[in-house]
């Protein structure tokens, strides 16, 4: 059984509560598996479902491709979406379609009632039916409380895995009927183990990036991938020193024309590490004024004049 989860590196107390529910036949109705994200949770899912799925008689590649892909008939997969113009639409397909986002994505009501639609029939092939909500978290009281029905009976062939940061970021109602998989921040030296499987190895060398995913090589490769998004003379500028008051200015132009403001709110936290290590230029006062323009931006402010606002008052610090 241990087989399916040797490639899930830093998180051994979860992989053991798992495998021993497997081994003694005691699988929970819901889980719970909380912490930071890219640390390995979804991955220990996908494998957590193939050992649930498994058979004698079963291929275990092609099952495996399955689960990936997420196209088995006893597996609903749920994420956050977008709602534009009355579709719903998950990050990947937004993107895919040239969606501008000005709010984060959540899993709605409408999603949680497919989950009910969904654990309505008997599984078709395994001997049980899966449900996994990906970020969790993003569900509003409406939808979670329409989850909780659900949780109070699940059926007894189905078992639901919420991914989640913590038990803080769920209602107490939902976290009370699930049992708890903690999922840890990985050290150092596990970090750069998974980072060069997956062929990120380079990434270990960003100190910024690093800083940035605090353990969490998920995060670190995202942070890598939204770097190179960035254009050059943009970093250039932002990260080596704004000359005077004009190159401010041209520099929030070129920040609000480039970057949406999932893209701007990602380049103040790296602005804000790039700062810190050179405090004995810049100075705590930049940090405070990179904050206040994330909470700006957040209020949905026009994103140049928050630009602007905050990259003259660096200029002048």
């Amino acid at each position: 059984m241990t087989f399916d989860f040797l490639h899930i590196i830093g998180q051994n107390q979860a992989i053991e509560l798992l495998t021993q529910a497997v081994a003694h036949q005691r699988i929970a109705p819901a889980y719970l598996f909380a912490g930071a994200p890219g640390v390995g949770r979804a991955l220990t899912a996908q494998c957590f479902i193939q050992v649930l799925f498994s058979s004698p008689n079963s291929n275990s590649l092609s099952l495996k491709s399955r689960i990936h892909n997420r196209n088995h008939p006893d597996l609903l997969w749920v994420e956050p979406t977008y709602l534009h113009q009355g579709e719903l639409l998950s990050p990947a397909e937004a993107a895919k379609a040239g969606v501008k986002r000005k709010s984060p994505p959540q899993i709605r009501l409408e999603q949680v009632r497919g989950i009910s639609q969904f654990l309505s029939r008997p599984p078709l092939q395994a001997a049980r039916s899966v449900v996994v909500l990906q970020q969790a978290e993003t569900m509003r009281e409406s939808a979670a409380n329409g989850l909780l029905k659900t949780l109070e009976e699940p059926g007894q062939r189905a078992t639901l895995i919420l991914i989640a940061p913590g038990v803080n970021s769920l209602l107490p109602t939902l976290v009370s009927r699930c049992q708890r998989i903690p999922f840890y921040r990985l050290t150092q030296e596990n970090m750069q183990v998974v980072l060069e499987k997956v062929g990120y190895g380079e990434i270990f060398n960003q100190p910024e990036v690093m800083a940035m995913a605090q353990g969490s090589p998920g995060e670190a490769i995202a942070c890598w991938q939204q770097l190179q998004k960035i254009p050059g003379d943009i970093l250039e500028v932002a990260t080596q020193g704004i000359g005077d008051l004009r190159q401010a200015l041209t520099l929030a132009r070129d920040i609000s024309k480039s970057l949406d403001t999932e893209a701007q709110l990602w380049l103040i936290d790296y602005l804000q590490h790039c700062y810190w290590r050179q405090q004995q230029v810049y100075g705590i006062e930049c940090l405070k004024h990179l904050e206040m323009a994330r909470k700006y931006l957040l209020s949905y402010v026009q994103p140049r004049l928050v630009w602007e606002c905050t990259l003259m008052a660096i200029c002048s610090s």
